[in-house]
């Protein structure tokens, strides 16, 4: 038994945790450079381990009716279609510009989260509304009770993003749950505990498309690895469920985006002295 491995995914668990996304993000790095895994053998582990990691997740929050299944289904039937696209267009990268431009993609997710943690309320206007005081028609709304009217615009919205949440989950191993979060909250009025609980949902669903493309391309994934990643993110998930209702979100946003800012310029530093050193 690897206790690294252990480590590692209950890293990951803490991140799907506490922010109900992100898990990912870290998941590939670790692997990569804590265990030696190739990168395109990475990114097949992360979806598996972060999805299955979510999945205890998603019981947790069912529980405690903090999963909007309808939303979720319609973002993740999105992200299973455009899942195998990101997948097919890794494996046609070479491994070093796969993790430099998983770095780039790191350093917009955290300037995207410090910038919501600043903005951002944790509980969005049942109604959206424009700069001019009208609302916004183009985005989702919710009646007095909180249910969501899916309209036509809303669908559509909602099958934009999660078509891009697919296709970043293919590519970079990531279940995608720091576009998914902000986007619930921001473009469906949701709040946020429940959009934690509906991003787990549609990690688990995406995850699956994922893995399953990565698998049919002939691509390698160590059970073994994989299977430790899981223990040690269901640890990690029940710790950062625990912990993260006792503190602020916008606190949590910020600590996990100076995160990502680090490993981010660890993946970068990394390649530059490999490249010199060649």
């Amino acid at each position: 038994m690897d206790p690294l491995a252990v480590a590692f995914g209950a890293i990951v668990g803490l991140a799907l945790g506490l922010t109900g996304g992100g898990g990912g993000i870290f998941a590939v790095p670790l692997l990569v450079y804590g265990l030696s895994v190739s990168p395109r053998e990475a990114v097949g582990i992360s979806l598996a381990a972060v999805g299955g990691t979510a999945l205890l997740g998603v019981v947790q929050r069912v529980a405690r009716h903090e999963v909007e299944f309808r939303t979720g289904i319609l973002f993740a039937v999105a992200g299973m279609v455009s899942a195998p696209v990101g997948a097919f267009v890794a494996t046609r990268l070479p491994g070093g510009l796969l993790l430099v431009l998983f770095a780039i993609l790191m350093l917009v997710v955290a300037w995207q989260l410090w910038h919501k943690a600043n903005h951002a309320p944790d509980v969005a206007p049942n109604n959206c509304q424009s700069e001019d005081g009208e609302t916004d028609r183009r985005r989702c709304q919710r009646d007095a009770d909180g249910q969501l009217r899916l309209t036509s615009r809303c669908a559509r919205l909602l099958l934009l993003i999660g078509l891009m949440t697919g296709f970043l989950s293919g590519i970079f191993g990531i279940g995608g749950g720091f576009v998914i979060v902000p986007a619930l909250v921001l473009a469906s009025g949701m709040s946020i505990h429940r959009a934690v609980g509906t991003s787990l949902l549609v990690i688990v669903l995406i995850s699956v498309s994922g893995v399953t493309s990565h698998l049919a391309g002939g691509n390698h994934i160590s059970l073994s690895i994989t299977s430790l990643f899981i223990v040690g993110g269901f640890a990690g998930m029940w710790l950062g469920g625990a912990v993260g209702k006792h503190l602020p979100a916008a606190s949590l946003q910020k600590v996990f985006a100076v995160a990502i800012v680090l490993v981010a310029v660890f993946i970068v530093s990394k390649q530059i002295v490999l490249q010199m050193s060649l």
